[in-house]
């Protein structure tokens, strides 16, 4: 078997039915469209959600809840991510936001906020916006030093 050989599975394939090609075809006319109306026509296109004049849905459920425009996203690092950094990439000196770019565990405008999850056996000083309590506990049992930006 080449590719210049290869033909679909026997009764896989089918010709498409060609609406409104005459009267010839037995599909002309109307071309399935019934007679007249609004889908008859060229064009004719519905409103996602319409319901036929009926109130939609979306408008029958109530609003709920706000979006709070002062909230502040902050990306996530737990300590056992930054214990492997330092295990695999050798980092010795401060980690600041620089160095967690450069890895790829943040990007130049987010806010860091370190997490507790994990052991931090190296002492080394971590900068970032935000550490929890429990980080904060485990990066000065470590013998480092947590620095808020």
């Amino acid at each position: 078997m080449n590719l210049n050989n290869i033909q679909p599975a026997v009764g896989s394939t089918h010709n498409s039915k060609r609406i409104g090609r005459g009267q010839g075809s037995g599909k002309g006319g109307t071309s399935t469209k019934g007679h007249k109306g609004q889908k008859a026509r060229a064009g004719y296109s519905q409103k996602i959600g319409f319901e036929g004049g009926q109130m939609p849905l979306q408008r029958r459920l109530p609003k709920f809840g706000f979006k709070n425009i002062n909230r502040k996203e902050f990306r996530a690092i737990n300590l056992d991510t930054i214990q492997t950094l330092i295990d695999t990439k050798n980092i010795t000196g401060d980690i600041t936001r620089d160095v967690l770019v450069e890895n790829g565990l943040a990007s130049k405008n987010e806010l860091v906020k370190i997490l507790g999850r994990g052991d931090l056996k190296s002492g080394v000083s971590i900068s970032a916006d935000k550490f929890t309590k429990s980080a904060e506990e485990a990066i000065n049992k470590a013998g480092g030093k947590a620095i808020t930006l």
